[in-house]
This record gives structure tokens, sequence and C-alpha cells, in this order.
């Protein structure tokens, strides 16, 4: 299996940053810079250079678990897989087959997202499948839905930044999570253009911003529709773009209207001469673009937030036109592939709509199952794990870690605690599946092949390197022995190039079309962008209802309609028309309103939480490498001076932030770059510095995201006993 160098991807952010990976003599592999991928051009992050490190048998599970008396011991595949198969088909068997749930990760490759899908509808007949990527863009995925009949989370390339001639960058920080990407911002400056930043912090990404927008959490949506009253108010509105390729213009308009500039600058804390100037910088050039990450997106009104960032985009003409539109910077390396494919409650390959008989047809018609034998839309994630122990009694669950990750995190885990039976497949021993009954050693980036879908939407091969240590399985092995236990024998393969080829043919005409894609397409072009329907497989040819839009909205292309041709794929989506029936986008209404949670008399202060440069997500994988320990080893609370002096805290000194939902303690960090009125924690961390005892799990009524973004708290110095 090993090669002189192969090309791939790194594992971690939706950036999908190209590399090369050598095998060195005595095991493990060294990255190397690899130049043609556009995206990065060689330059790497720490996480991303140091990623071999965790391929190493000291730091990652090389053997099954089983749980005996109390302690997780190593075990043969055999067993590991015969009790798995024995907890789920005793709940089932017990309680029905939705007392079997599966739960899934943003990391898994398509073919692993696909195949989890599959096997929770078709093996296990449950409606109880979620994923993590639920709380990565999920409002951001809904409010695209609404506004242009398809979601991808940028509708344009990376490089189309530059050339744009300003860019709202909103609740992003990614000079630390998404390091490479910063070039394109410096690139858009260097040529004249601005980027405004929104965001309580001041980061390291809004200190290179041309103007920065600091309101309180929680308050985005305010703040988009303040500057939208501005655009109407200064007649800075494009109405002929208006008129030609969008409706619900005037209910968008009188909402936005009720958001008079001083009546926005009481709520946001941004003064009325800043949302003039924000203004100002965004309409003046022809071409511009806001981006939103978490900060907007993670708020029980996310969905009604990002839709007014994107009614600020219609109204100034600023989408499906080139160089410009609304967009969504993906944070889990595969979280948009991750939900396209059918790990998420509600969808089935292809992006299509699990309640939609046509789209049931179809991929019952892949699969060989009756229609009417898959079950409809389950639990979103929080829900999911909500319902542990009590309606869900065994779960499965892949590449995720909610003891860590999820709001709430301390009853997550009390509810994890209390299932029936817990299987977890990782490539490390996290928290969660330290608790498990079974614990599965799969493969990792480096050891196997398959396929992840960029921020862009560009498909992606990352290819097997190294071969796996003795005793560790790929998580299509894992699925397809579980598959034959529980009586399903054929339908499981265990080739992920098999795999891709029956997930073309489920998602051809859906929404998310990847039949024109393969393998060797993606190596031989870096990367396809989708939809990219093949030539014979086709939504008019499937006569799935509203999905024509889809293929109508991309570009005109000769070669997609000439019976030889191979579709090029779609880097940029809308530039004819939108991917709704009458091909126009739609303005939807929006109005401020207050965040889940306040602050009060007893909790009078706002928790944000975010990341830092050299960890990611949960930390089960950076925590475990010993550079990236170094840089950041463990949780803090940002906190502005004023804020410090009031509570007669200094630097380092252990603070207490209490919540409704629990208490997290870590060392001070005083800077000015934060609000007085506002602390930050990172949520990296387990035990009891976790951000995530604290954060609130109210769910927006689209989305079903959580309220990761904003909480009350107070704040005590935990002074010596």
């Amino acid at each position: 299996m090993e090669t002189a160098s192969t090309p791939t991807h790194c594992p971690y952010c939706a950036l999908q940053c190209g590399m090369a990976l050598s095998p060195l003599p005595g095991g493990g592999v060294e990255v190397s810079e690899r130049a043609d991928f556009p995206v990065n051009r060689g330059a790497l992050c720490g996480k991303g250079r140091t990623a071999p490190a965790l391929l190493a048998s000291s730091v990652r599970l090389t053997s099954p678990l089983v749980r005996s008396g109390g302690t997780l011991v190593p075990a043969t595949w055999q067993e590991a897989l015969d009790r798995i198969a024995a907890g789920l088909s005793s709940a089932r068997n017990a309680y029905g087959p939705d007392a079997c749930g599966v739960f899934g990760g943003g990391g898994l490759t398509n073919e692993k997202a696909y195949t989890l899908g599959k096997f929770a509808r078709v093996a296990l007949g449950t409606s109880q499948i979620d994923y993590n990527g639920r709380f990565c863009m999920s409002s951001a995925a809904a409010a695209g839905m609404k506004a242009f009949g398809l979601d991808r989370g940028l509708p344009f390339p990376l490089e189309d930044i530059p050339r744009t001639g300003c860019v709202i960058l909103v609740g992003s920080n990614l000079a630390e999570t998404m390091p490479p990407s910063l070039r394109f911002f410096s690139e858009l400056r260097e040529n004249g253009g601005t980027l405004i930043v929104v965001d309580p912090r001041r980061t390291r990404t809004a200190e290179q911003a041309d103007l920065h927008l600091a309101p309180r959490p929680g308050t985005d949506l305010a703040l988009a529709l303040g500057l939208l009253h501005l655009v109407v108010a200064e007649g800075r509105t494009d109405e002929a773009y208006i008129q030609e390729r969008t409706v619900g213009w005037e209910d968008a308009r009188a909402a936005a209207m009720a958001h008079w500039p001083e009546y926005v600058e009481r709520i946001t804390g941004v003064s009325v001469p800043q949302l003039r100037e924000a203004v100002r910088l965004f309409c003046e050039p022809e071409a511009a673009m806001v981006l939103t990450a978490r900060g907007p997106e993670q708020q029980s009104k996310g969905t009604d937030t990002v839709g007014a960032w994107i009614n600020l985009c219609l109204a100034t003409g600023r989408a499906g036109r080139p160089q410009s539109g609304y967009g969504c910077l993906t944070g889990q390396g595969n979280g948009q592939g991750g939900r396209e494919h059918g790990q998420k409650a509600d969808q089935l390959p292809g992006y299509r709509k699990l309640t939609d008989p046509a789209a049931r047809r179809h991929v019952a018609g892949v699969w060989g199952v009756d229609p009417d034998s898959l079950p409809g839309p389950g639990r979103s994630a929080y829900e999911l794990l909500d319902a542990l122990g009590t309606d869900i009694r065994a779960l499965l669950l892949m590449g995720s870690n909610p003891v860590v990750s999820a709001p709430r995190a301390g009853h997550i885990e009390e509810r994890l605690r209390s299932l029936d039976f817990l299987a977890v497949a990782d490539v490390v021993l996290s928290e969660t599946a330290a608790l498990a009954d079974v614990v599965l050693p799969v493969t990792q980036w480096a050891e196997e092949t398959g396929t992840t879908t960029s921020l862009e939407g560009r498909v992606l091969l990352r290819r097997q390197a190294i071969t796996p240590p003795d005793g560790v399985r790929s998580d299509l092995e894992v699925l397809h022995g579980l598959a034959a236990r529980l009586g399903v024998e054929k339908g499981f393969p265990t080739d992920p190039e098999e795999v891709f080829e029956e997930l073309r043919r489920a998602s051809a005409g859906g929404p998310a079309d990847y039949s024109g894609i393969t393998y060797r397409r993606l190596a031989e072009e870096n990367g396809v962008f989708w939809p990219c329907p093949s030539v014979t497989d086709t939504a008019a040819e499937d006569g799935e209802d509203g999905e024509d839009a889809v293929l109508d909205a991309l570009p005109d292309d000769p070669a997609r309609d000439a019976e030889a041709s191979v579709h090029p794929g779609t880097p940029r989506l809308f530039l004819d028309r939108f991917a709704t029936a009458d091909g126009r986008a739609r303005f939807v209404p929006v109005t401020h309103r207050a965040s889940a949670e306040e602050p009060d008399a007893e909790y009078p202060l706002l928790l944000t939480t975010g990341r830092v440069v050299s960890q990611y997500q949960s930390g089960a994988q950076t925590r475990r490498v010993a550079e990236l320990n170094a840089a950041a080893p463990g949780p803090f609370v940002e906190l502005h001076p004023r804020l410090a002096a009031r509570l007669g805290a200094a630097e380092g000194d252990p603070l207490a932030v209490v919540s409704r939902r629990g208490r997290a303690v870590a060392p001070a960090r005083i800077t000015t770059a934060i609000r007085p009125d506002t602390v930050f924690m990172p949520f990296h961390w387990p035990g009891e510095g976790r951000a995530n005892t604290l954060t609130n799990p109210a769910l927006d009524p689209t989305s079903r995201m959580p309220e990761f973004k904003t909480c009350a708290v107070r704040v005590e110095v935990v002074r010596p006993v």
C-alpha cells in the first residue's frame, strides 16, 4: 500500500487543505506541501502539519474494548460486534425500532455518512438518526433553502473572494479556525476591497478588518435589519434586480423598516455612525459578499438571523451575480457532505427530503427495499441525545464526542450513562467512548480512502497512504459486520469506491447530485463541484417534484445536454436563476427578538464560546498532540479589564462561570478585546473547564440548532480555602 508520496487532504476543517503524505521507515507518515491545490496552495496550519501524530499507536485505539465489571478491557472483533448486535437487537425487540439511536459526525467521509444512514433505516429500521453537524451550519442551511431553494455552504469558490469589492464576515474567527483561508481576505484588501468583521470580540480576524462591529452576543439579527433599514432609507436598493430576480420584498422591507438605526444601536451596542459606514462600504462597490459562521448561526433564532443577512444581499442585488453573494463558512471537515447523504434526521441521499414520496421511491429502488419500509424523520441531534435512556435505549455513535461538544453537556453525559447499551466507534478513547459498553477502533484519514465535500461544495478524494495497524477496521467494515448480524447480508459493501458508486445512483437527480462524479475524475481534476449530474441520470427522468429547478439553476451549459458529454461540475451557483420553482429568490420577512436567555440580576453577564487555533472541536484528537497541547494547554475565561476590576480578579486567577445549567472553572485571561458585558470560553476541554456545561440547549424552531453562542452567566473568583 505504501507509495513514495500520496496526494490527499487534511483531516480537520472544511477547507480540506491539500497535502502530500510520505510513509516513514519506522511507521506513520510525513506531511509535505502540495501547492497544486487552490484552496491552500501548500500552506497548512499547525493542526494539519501535526495530523500524523494521531497515527501513533500510543495515542489511538488499536483493539476493540468491551465493558467487564465496570472496566473497558480488550476483546476480539467477533466478541465486540456480537455484543453490539445483541445490544441493538435487545432494545429493538423490547421497545421497537425507534428504541435504537444512531449518532454520526461531520468528520465522516461521504461513504461512511451514506452507509450510516442506510444502516439506520434499512438494518435497524429506526428513524432516530442525526449527527453533530446539526450543531454546525444547520441554521444557514435552513435559511439558504428558504431563500434560494438549495443549500451549499459557498455558492462560489474561495478564489472569488479577492475579486469582490467588500466582504461582511459575520461571527467567524477564521484566522484561528481556518488559518490558510485568511490569505483570500488579505488579497481582497490588497486588491482595494474592504473587510467588515462582525464579532463581539476583537479577534485575530477582526484585527485584519477595515471596520470591526462588536455587537452584544445574540443581536446579530437586529444588526442585519438595521443595515437593511439604512440601505432602504439611503436609496441603495437595486430595484431592477429585486423586480427581476426576487419575490417577497414588500414584507421584508416593512419588517426591516421597523428597525431604525438608533433602536438598533440600543440593542446591539453598535453606533449609528458605524452602521452607516458599514452600509457605505458594502454598497459602493459593484460586487460584495456576506459570509456567516457559527456566531449568528448557533442561536435560537439562527435561521432568521441568517435570513436577515441574505435579505441584505438580495436587496442590494448581491446574490447570483459574479463575485457576489451570500455564503456560509462550514466548520467540520465534511460538514457539507455529511448532511447531504442521509445521516441527518430528515434527509435521504442527494439532499432529498425524507417526506417526499418520489425521493423515497428513488432511494428505496437503489437500496432494493420497499419505500414504505423507510421510517420517517426522527429527532434532531440535541433532541435525540436528550431522549437517551428513556425513549432511546441503545445508541450506536460514530465520530462524535457529545460529552464535550453538546450543549448542557452535563445533562447529556447523564443521558449517555442512563442508556441500556452504548457502542462507540472512534479513532481515540474520547470522553464519550470512555462511557461505552463497547468501543471499536477504526481507521482514520491516512489509512483509508474516501470522499469529503469542502465548504466550497467541492467533492474531494482522500487517498489511503499507509496500511492501518493490526486490530483496526474501517467504519464500513463495522457497518457491514453489524448489518450481517442483524440479518441484512447484502447492501453494505466495505470497499469505499463501491459505496461511492451506489451513492452516485442514490443522489442522481437530487439537489446534491453527485452522479457525474467518479473517483477517477476527483483524482484527475483536483475535485469536482456539485451539482454534477450524469448524462443519463437527471431530475427530469427521475420525475421528482421540484428537482428540475435545481438543474435549471445551473448556468447554461450546452455540454450538459450533449449525450456524450461529461458535466464539468458547478463552481458557481445561481448565475442564471435560483433553485426555486420560478427561479426567483425569496425574501423572508424577519424581526428581531431576544435570545432565549437574557441577563438578569442573578446572571448579569453573557457567555459566548468558540475555538482557539491549536485545538479542534471537542479536542479529542488535538489534545493528544504534544505540540498543539503545548500551545493551548487548557481552557480559560476571557474578560474585560473593567469586569475583572469589579470582580477583583487578576490575570490567571481561577474564575467560576455559572449558568442555570452548571459551573465551569478556568483561569482568567484579561483583555480589552472583549466587551465588558461578555465573557468568552473555548469549548475544547472536558472536566471542570468544560464550557458546554454552561451552554443553553434552546433550539431554533426551524433548524433545531442549539443556542451555543449566548447564555446568561455570573462570574466569581475562586478563592483558596
